[in-house]
């Protein structure tokens, strides 16, 4: 199946006439889909009702997924992938008509109670009384999460020989004595380097990487114990573990999603 390809412009952040506060917009990947960079005069939260997806911002990479969003603040420039058979939701935010959650991108815990807010903002005969009302309420529980699906990725030279390899194989079992050893520098200099660049060590940020490939893998369809192996974890149970950590779904029930 070809990937598909699609073109957005870039669009400072300013006021837009909208029909409402909040307008939603869905739509299920029917093949493998690139955004290329783009960016929108108003604010824009993603999520996803199942599946998974990927946004970029410079060298910072999310996964959205259906418990974890992502706030994308009018006129941020930002590219995006979805896997297919995702189904992609967003919801536009007039610039102007509320103040930001964040200056910056940010992950959203996508509650039951967002979550239904949302869809009822979806009914296109909500009477305007009822729509003014829970938009309201949308503001009112949308705030930032401690816990999202994010990964710095490190562009020094030192660090590229870990990054492409573990993300080409996020199973890769070497530790960070054996890089260390690898690359003929010391493992202080390589958790230094993490740290300067990505904010994390290198155990967290492996972690990441393996996250967020299990979710791809899992939205493909992928049995957990095959995506367990893959993604370099010794048994089913230590996987489903972290991948609760990380995302709020045992891996069990966001492949059923």
């Amino acid at each position: 199946m070809t990937r598909e390809t699609r073109t957005l412009p870039a669009l400072a952040a300013g006021p837009v006439e909208m029909p409402s506060m909040i307008l939603g917009w869905s739509e299920t990947i029917a093949r493998d889909t690139t955004w290329n960079e783009h960016s929108h005069p108003f604010h824009e939260l993603l999520w996803n009702e199942r599946g998974a997806s990927t946004t970029v911002v410079g060298t910072r990479a999310w996964t959205v997924t259906p418990t974890l969003g992502l706030w994308m603040p009018a006129g941020t420039l930002h590219s995006g992938s979805a896997i297919v058979g995702t189904c992609c939701r967003a919801n536009f935010f007039g610039f102007g008509t509320m103040t930001s959650i964040s200056p910056a991108p940010v992950g959203v815990e996508i509650t039951p109670l967002l979550r239904l807010l949302l869809e009822r903002l979806a009914d296109t005969g909500l009477p305007s009384g009822s729509r003014a009302v829970t938009e309201a309420m949308v503001l009112d529980v949308l705030t930032p999460s401690s816990r999202e699906l994010h990964l710095n990725v490190p562009t020094s030279g030192l660090l590229r020989p870990i990054v492409e390899a573990v993300r080409e194989n996020p199973g890769d079992p070497r530790t960070l004595a054996g890089w260390a050893s690898h690359l003929g520098v010391s493992a202080r200099t390589i958790t230094r380097a993490f740290n300067a660049e990505t904010g994390t060590s290198f155990a967290r940020w492996v972690a990441a990487v393996r996250a967020q490939h299990a979710v791809a893998l899992l939205t493909r369809g992928w049995e957990v114990d095959v995506v367990a192996e893959e993604v370099g974890y010794r048994s089913a149970s230590a996987f489903g573990a972290a991948f609760r950590r990380t995302t709020g779904l045992t891996p069990g029930a966001f492949r059923a999603r």
